[in-house]
């Protein structure tokens, strides 16, 4: 059977909300987990090595599964983050990888050469869609989806919404290129964007078209999921950064509280994952 973890990420947690304090890391394991997620993505490309290893026994003592968030910017690198990834016990490593070569016919071994690490260490790989990575623009990403059929990807849609500055409502012809997405995705992240902002506060009224649209997205992607999945957990990382993918006012504070927000699209996540599952 088939179930759905959510996580959070360590550096959605550093700061947490607006005041800007930043909690210990026994605090921050243990708000985590008394708010029901399964995990914590440790993410190397905003924190280090010696960070992951100091957040780690915390996250053991909560029970929180590590995830490994990975910035390679030579293909070698990986492979040792892989090994850290085995040890740690994350179910993979996502990889935003920084080897960007500019043709699509560079980029093909750089993607299989990581891919076939990722086999003789034994630790599966995703690689997200993200800006400033081999996975910059969604056309490049398609062609790559097309050339290596065993490419898996994790879904955090907020970087192609602002790449391609998509208008609202979105034509039929750009929701078929984000459901070819969709359809190799293996894990999905959690932030809502418009064509201007990579992270948009989810409760005032002017951002509910996009709210919309990324549950839907979610609800598409989580149902292909489960159509390819009959067992094994599918997982969703609410993913919210601080400032400056935080917005902020004239002083510089949030305009949102990120930890109540985490916590509502967990919420949502997990609803739209039970309703889909409670059909026939």
């Amino acid at each position: 059977m088939s179930d759905l973890h959510v996580y959070t990420s360590l550096w959605a947690m550093q700061p947490h909300d607006p005041t800007g304090v930043k909690l210990p890391f026994e605090q921050v394991c243990e708000m985590v987990a008394e708010a029901g997620f399964h995990g914590m993505a440790i993410d190397l490309g905003a924190s280090d090595i010696s960070t992951a290893h100091a957040v780690r026994p915390h996250m053991e003592k909560h029970g929180l599964t590590p995830l490994i968030v990975a910035f390679p910017k030579t293909i070698e690198s990986l492979e040792d983050t892989l090994h850290m990834a085995a040890d740690f016990g994350a179910p993979f490593v996502d990889v935003i990888g920084q080897v960007m070569p500019i043709k699509i016919e560079d980029m093909v071994p750089v993607i299989e050469t990581w891919m076939a690490m990722s086999d003789r260490i034994g630790v599966p790989i995703q690689f997200e869609t993200h800006r400033n990575c081999v996975t910059n623009d969604l056309y490049v990403t398609l062609q790559l989806l097309d050339l290596i059929p065993d490419m898996r990807i994790c879904a955090d849609l907020s970087h192609y919404v602002v790449d391609r500055e998509f208008w609202h409502p979105m034509s039929d012809h750009d929701l078929g290129l984000i459901s070819r997405i969709l359809a190799r995705s293996d894990s999905f992240q959690g932030r809502v964007a418009s064509r201007q902002q990579i992270q948009l506060q989810l409760d005032f009224p002017q951002h509910q078209k996009w709210v919309d649209l990324f549950k839907g997205w979610w609800r598409e992607g989580f149902e292909s999921w489960q159509t390819r999945n009959a067992k094994g957990d599918c997982i969703f990382v609410c993913e919210l950064g601080p400032p400056e993918y935080a917005m902020t006012d004239a002083q510089g504070m949030e305009m949102s509280n990120r930890w109540d927000e985490a916590q509502v699209i967990k919420s949502w996540v997990q609803d739209i994952w039970a309703d889909l599952k409670a059909k026939p």
